[in-house]
């Protein structure tokens, strides 16, 4: 059924296959750009990645203005103070970020920054609070396939002074174009892939069942479900398998979508909530929480996690299911895919492997309820209820 009122947008171009990094150029030419500044990592740009990207941008009269290849794994407000100033500086007229969300995330504050002709991204803090400002031109590659960053209107950004992550919401933070090339992925490491690849399924899940689901955010999340199930132990098994690894990209970017339309739910709300009180990565807590939040959502959900069933398990196995089963079968397949991963690559499936401390329940408890994405999950939840499923996840 259609809900009273949903908005959905997904403004980002997407150019994805087989040299999409050599069509770089040609949009930066249609977006009025010439003198792109490349942001990304170390690691990046020690194993190669970043060169090769600067190497397909420099065609066609586009000329590199500056490059910043320090943003960490935990980016700051004053990172993208620093990568302001220097983008002024070397009067740049567009952003390309290589990197995973961290990079993102960076260049999505960066952005904001010069749009809005302001000096400390901290004074633009708020939720869809922004005009659109100048238009700074930006281009994402990402290079893990996961967060989603590539197609959100969320940046997460830690504010340097106190430590706290910060969430930046606006409809005009989703890149212009965003770059899916086989290319940008094949180093991932396995443990990373399969993470990474889980938290992907995690957002279409939750999209897919939350408060504020609505028909289009359903057809990017079953679509990224389906792919992942077909390809995310392929992509860890086998990092060169090219096709694997642009169809996890694609899953990334749509589970994105779909959850940046709709919202998420409790996985994310005690996952965000573990992250800040125990400093747990966040796509391991996605990998740990998944199915026991769906066990606790299924009197609700139960029709619902059955019909993703068919996404994630296939339609033979989705028909040898009694319907009524079916919820039940989706949390199990769940469980079977995570369990093979950590066999593979060693992915943690407790929070006792996480090294979460039972001590630190109630803070994260307490801290889960204060989460935004607590709000839009189906079925009520109290302390008790946070702290009883911290239980049942610890070993």
């Amino acid at each position: 059924m259609l809900p009273d009122y949903y908005e959905f947008q997904h403004s980002t171009k997407l150019l994805s296959g087989k040299f999409a990094l050599e069509n770089i150029p040609a949009e930066l030419h249609m977006l009025g750009a010439r003198r792109p500044m490349v942001l990304s990592d170390h690691v990046l740009s020690e194993i190669g990645t970043l060169s090769l990207v600067c190497d397909a941008v420099q065609e066609n009269g586009i000329a590199i203005g500056a490059v910043f290849h320090e943003i960490p794994a935990d980016s700051s407000s004053a990172v993208v103070n620093e990568i302001g100033e220097l983008y002024r500086k070397s009067g740049c007229d567009s952003l390309v970020a290589v990197g995973g969300g961290s990079v993102l995330d960076t260049a999505k504050g960066v952005r904001m920054l010069l749009s809005q002709k302001a000096d400390d991204i901290m004074e633009l803090l708020g939720c869809e609070i922004l005009t659109r400002g100048r238009h700074v031109p930006f281009v994402a590659i990402p290079t893990t396939s996961g967060t989603g960053s590539e197609s959100t209107l969320v940046a997460v950004i830690r504010n340097a002074k106190n430590s706290m992550k910060m969430e930046f919401i606006s409809y005009y933070l989703q890149p212009d174009v965003t770059v899916l090339d086989a290319r940008m992925t094949l180093t991932l490491p396995a443990r990373m892939t399969a993470s990474t690849g889980l938290d992907a399924l995690c957002h279409a899940i939750e999209a897919c069942t939350c408060l504020q689901k609505n028909p289009i955010s359903h057809a990017y999340g079953t679509a990224a479900i389906r792919m992942i199930g077909e390809c995310l132990e392929r992509a860890a098994k086998n990092g060169r398998d090219e096709e694997a690894r642009l169809a996890m990209a694609n899953a990334s970017t749509m589970a994105g979508a779909a959850f940046s339309n709709s919202m998420v739910g409790m996985v994310h709300a005690i996952g965000h909530a573990l992250g800040g009180v125990c400093h747990v990565p966040h796509a391991d807590a996605m990998t740990i929480l998944l199915p026991h939040c769906m066990e606790y959502n299924m009197d609700m959900l139960s029709d619902d996690y059955g019909e993703l069933l068919l996404y994630l398990a296939g339609p033979e196995e989705y028909a040898a299911v009694r319907a009524d089963e079916r919820g039940a079968a989706m949390v199990k397949k769940v469980r079977e895919l995570t369990n093979r991963l950590h066999d593979l690559c060693g992915l943690p499936l407790t929070l006792k492997e996480a090294k979460v401390k039972k001590e630190d329940f109630e803070a994260v408890a307490e801290a889960a309820l204060n989460d935004g994405a607590m709000i839009v999950n189906p079925k009520q939840v109290d302390l008790q209820d946070v702290i009883a499923i911290l239980e049942r996840a610890y070993e």
